[in-house]
């Protein structure tokens, strides 16, 4: 225990040894004035507040209270929602208190601070993130990028939101089930792909999905499709307890019947996925894994991954299923093996899989974040076609994919499609738009490619890879660029 508290000290001290904030901390330190003191914090807040509180100076997170109040801690994410873990400084003959931490440059967390029993809110953050229990202040790094997806738009199209209540024999009860339609629903006789989740109006009060929705149809990134947000009566229960073969009756053999027939919905299980976090990821995947000719698709995130599903996908061969997976740093500690051994069965098994790790909680404020990454990953926009001079159909196949590993640590794997001959161009760049590297700059002929990306030398962070393609051979539509995010972590 001294050693792993020697080793955090040095890391601090290393940290900060150019950090402002230390060097305040010891002028304060240094002043034997008490109303010297508090000019200096007045002056200094001012500053601190027009950056940005808690006080940011790379991996550093410096957190302050100002107020009443004669022990005040922090809890968050990072230490478990603590109550007793993390005691703030208080600077004597002040009401001046603080605590440094350090972070990955990309973390997003929870927290909030608890004066003399008393839990509230970061009086000097005016960010806040929505939680299964109230608002929570949020802390996000330098690096971390705020989901613009989740913001409501209003000069873009926007689906409609039905409810209706619907009782079930299996469970004997009755919930409020609401349904997203695409903005185009009402004015085609299209049928649709579907997305079920769970805790599904949480889905839509904490994590904005249906503005997910309208935004990803609106820019072009995945197909329109049906949402169908699906609340629970007995939650553990039903997602992970002695009602779960029931809830599954009820979601197969009374729910989807039902929507089916209401609406005009994709019939194959390749369009039809299902969704959830923590134990709502749980049920996701025993869907999935018991009913492949109804799912071809599941997203769970932050999942409790009981044992019937591990052994499940082990013992039995294969699905025709897509998976989505992710976890956080700082997410419920019993989870993350959990989670990353699933990872490994299903890569063993040779899924078709999304695996993410963010440096992020258990929180909505994390899940709602990546919704967008499933959605692209089961439904993608199917591009219009590319012509040459003469009218002719070139395959559709200038295509970016996601980075392999990811995040990862000094080696992946860039893939890129080539249809036609052209120029490509495949650029790494960092979150400022600077230009770090050229990994490509040639003629291509048409297939597809595998570049080993070395980071070595990138320290730890969001990144971004671009690739451009141009053909002289094709009308504008030979023109091609896509630009995607990638996480190394060191």
């Amino acid at each position: 225990m001294k050693k792993t508290f020697l080793v955090i000290t040095l890391l601090i001290s290393i940290a900060s040894a150019q950090s402002n904030f230390q060097n305040f901390i010891q002028r304060l330190n240094s002043t034997s004035s008490d109303s010297i003191k508090n000019r200096m914090i007045d002056s200094f807040l001012i500053s601190a507040q027009a950056q940005g509180i808690p006080y940011i100076e790379d991996t550093l997170a410096n957190f302050i209270y100002r107020g009443s109040g004669t022990n005040v801690y922090l809890s968050g994410d990072f230490n478990g929602w603590s109550s007793s873990a993390d005691k703030l400084n208080r600077i004597s003959g002040t009401n001046f208190f603080y605590i440094t931490k350090i972070f990955e440059r990309d973390a997003r967390l929870d927290y909030k601070f608890i004066v003399d029993g008393n839990w509230i809110l970061d009086p000097l953050n005016p960010k806040t993130c929505p939680g299964g229990f109230g608002p929570n202040s949020e802390l996000a790094m330098p690096d971390y990028i705020q989901p613009v997806e989740i913001k409501y738009y209003p000069n873009i199209p926007h689906g409609t939101l039905r409810d209706t209540t619907f009782y079930s024999t299996n469970l004997n009860n009755s919930r409020t089930i609401r349904v997203y339609l695409p903005p185009n629903y009402e004015s085609s006789t299209d049928s649709f792909p579907m997305i079920l989740m769970h805790d599904g109006l949480e889905y839509i009060s904490l994590a904005s999905m249906h503005n997910v929705l309208d935004y990803l149809i609106a820019q072009n990134q995945i197909e329109p499709i049906i949402g169908v947000f699906v609340p629970p009566v007995n939650r553990t229960p039903e997602y992970a307890g002695n009602q779960i073969q029931a809830f599954s009756n009820f979601i197969v053999n009374e729910l989807l019947p039902y929507i089916r027939n209401r609406y005009r919905v994709k019939s194959g299980p390749q369009n039809c996925a299902v969704g959830g976090a923590s134990n709502g990821g749980n049920i996701s995947l025993y869907l999935a894994l018991n009913y492949p000719n109804v799912f071809g698709n599941v997203a769970a995130q932050s999942s409790n991954v009981i044992s019937s599903i591990s052994q499940g996908f082990q013992n039995n061969p294969k699905l025709n299923l897509k998976v989505y997976l992710d976890i956080g740093k700082y997410d419920i500690s019993v989870l993350i093996p959990l989670v990353r051994n699933l990872r490994s069965i299903l890569q063993s098994k040779g899924y078709e899989m999304i695996y993410r790790e963010y440096n992020e909680g258990h929180s909505w404020g994390n899940w709602r974040a990546h919704i967008d990454d499933y959605l692209k990953f089961f439904f993608p926009k199917k591009t219009t076609d590319v012509k040459d001079l003469k009218g002719n159909v070139v395959p559709n196949k200038f295509k970016l994919y996601q980075n392999f590993p990811n995040p990862f640590n000094n080696q992946s794997k860039i893939r890129f499609d080539v249809a036609h001959p052209g120029i490509v161009q495949l650029k790494i760049f960092d979150t400022l738009g600077r230009e770090l590297k050229n990994l490509v700059k040639e003629i291509e002929t048409p297939g597809e490619y595998e570049i080993n990306f070395d980071a070595n030398n990138l320290a730890g962070g969001v990144y971004y890879y671009q690739m451009s393609f141009r053909s002289e051979g094709l009308n504008s539509k030979g023109s091609f660029n896509e630009t995607k995010k990638m996480i190394v972590l060191k």
